[in-house]
């Protein structure tokens, strides 16, 4: 793998940030920020132009090579996505605008201000802007639009895409990574449509439709969705669930396979979970002593249904401070939070398919124990795991909780209790955004120590990614094997 052609392909990632940054300047012309949104697309189309004209035009990438490209271009457009924060003033330092960056690419949707409304508009739509880039995947929008990429392309879009494996919808992973686009902008728009029919603004609803089809949680307003209506509330809480489903799902259901969902297993566990946990928030809402008396039943589903699915689809909107719920609700989202949304989705999380795998292989070890001669295959639906994904399933499973351990270790050791060091560090390796204790709903992360923001804001990366694409960038072999498969490879073409 020649690092130059990784150069190059993370040089026009930058230049397509770049002109993602061209609507929320438009806006700033009349908010008098211009100047700030100009400094920060200039430097971003500056570093692009510099790595794109200084590489060779030919790339050729392996497996090996899509990790370090997926890795490399990550950092590089955090970076430069937190530049008009800085440059625009509205970040207070540096480490904010790369929290604030880091959220928004990621999908976290964490966020250090305490008033939304008080931010600019460009800044609001910038923030939407990244969250939908990164919900399905920069790199795997690259893919789908870069003709050059189509050699190595499928080692992109394998370690950017999340779950244990990746569906392919047509024989070229271009064409699949297209599809995946297509629906993805199309249910985008269509919801879009409906906030616009329920009364939304053009702005709210432009803003609510990118964030909810990432599973991101910015919002325009400091209230999160409890600043609309009910019937805007609803209609998220569907398209959340949506938005958490493998969306290779929903290219089968819009093409006539319309008992695609319900025949996936992963699916029902998702949606059965969500179901679940709804009625024991519900339940515990609704027997509660010092419940508010002016909350009628409805409103309480509601508010169950909705902060539920926000958690499980990894959305992290609010109606609600869940913070303050009754205990039982509060263990019920921390393990929503740790499971997540279906692979092959725009959420986060540990992923429905990982836990749904584990529990088999376990209840298969209980079978193995009774039957010590007996077969026993780990199936999911009907196909079975392979041994080399069950490794890797419960590999990843023992990375995802040491991590875990670790961030919530770094939390404790600045200062912060349990349940504040626990959630934040969850809720950022699984995209959340709001967690409990002093970063829940109600709340905020611009009052965390700068430490605490740079601790999450790698964890918010690992877990995007899902620590290995982000890891091998600090393996030095890595490196050693580029370096000796470019000097092959000038070899080769000296030759």
């Amino acid at each position: 793998m020649n690092i130059l052609a990784v150069v190059r392909i993370v040089g026009v990632l930058l230049l397509w940030t770049g002109v993602a940054m061209l609507p929320p300047l438009v806006l700033a012309i009349g908010e008098g920020l211009w100047v700030g949104w100009l400094a920060a697309l200039a430097v971003t189309v500056t570093i692009g132009l510099a790595m794109w004209f200084r590489t060779p035009n030919r790339v050729r990438i392996d497996r090996r090579g899509g990790l370090v490209v997926v890795g490399l271009g990550w950092l590089a457009i955090v970076f430069v996505g937190s530049l008009p924060f800085l440059f625009t003033g509205t970040a207070p330092n540096v480490i904010g605008a790369f929290f604030e960056s880091v959220s928004g690419f990621t999908t976290t949707g964490a966020t250090i201000f305490p008033s939304i409304e008080a931010l600019p508009r460009s800044i609001l739509l910038w923030r939407s802007i990244s969250q939908w880039l990164g919900g399905m995947g920069i790199i795997v929008l690259g893919v789908a639009i870069l003709p050059f990429v189509g050699v190595g392309g499928a080692q992109l879009f394998h370690a950017e895409a999340p779950g244990i494996s990746s569906d392919r919808l047509t024989p070229r992973i271009a064409s699949t990574a297209r599809l995946l686009w297509g629906v993805y902008a199309a249910l985008t728009t269509v919801l879009l449509v409906i906030y616009l029919l329920l009364g939304m603004s053009a702005f709210d609803a432009v803003n609510h439709a990118m964030s909810a089809l990432a599973t991101g949680g910015f919002s325009t307003r400091t209230e999160s969705m409890a600043a609309f209506s009910p019937a805007i509330q609803w209609v998220t809480m569907a398209f959340m669930l949506i938005a958490g489903t493998n969306f290779a799902l929903h290219y089968r259901m819009l093409t006539g396979g319309d008992t695609a969902w319900f025949k996936d297993v992963e699916w029902r566990v998702y949606v059965g979970m969500a179901i679940a946990a709804s009625a024991i928030c519900f339940v515990a809402l609704l027997t509660q002593a010092d419940r508010n008396a002016g909350e009628g039943v409805g409103e309480i589903l509601r508010h169950a249904l909705f902060n539920v699915i926000a958690v499980i689809s990894t959305t992290g909107f609010a109606t609600a401070d869940f913070a303050q719920w009754p205990s039982v609700c509060l263990v019920v989202l921390i393990g929503l939070m740790f499971m997540g949304a279906m692979g092959g989705s725009t959420g986060g999380g540990f992923k429905v398919v990982r836990v749904v795998v584990l529990a088999k292989q376990t209840l298969g070890e209980f079978r193995r124990v009774l039957h010590p001669q007996a077969v026993i295959v780990t199936r999911l639906g009907r196909r079975p795991v392979r041994p080399d994904v069950l490794l890797k399933v419960v590999g990843f499973f023992a990375l995802y909780v040491a991590t875990h351990g670790l961030g919530t270790l770094f939390l404790a050791a600045l200062g912060y209790d349990f349940v504040t060091s626990a959630s934040a560090a969850l809720a950022a390796m699984s995209s959340i955004g709001p967690a409990l204790g002093l970063v829940g709903p109600s709340s905020h992360y611009g009052d965390l120590h700068p430490a605490a923001r740079v601790v999450l804001s790698a964890l918010m990366l690992l877990g995007r990614l899902e620590f290995y694409t982000l890891l091998m960038l600090f393996i030095p072999e890595t490196w050693r094997l580029m370096r000796g498969r470019s000097r092959t490879g000038g070899e080769a073409r000296t030759r």
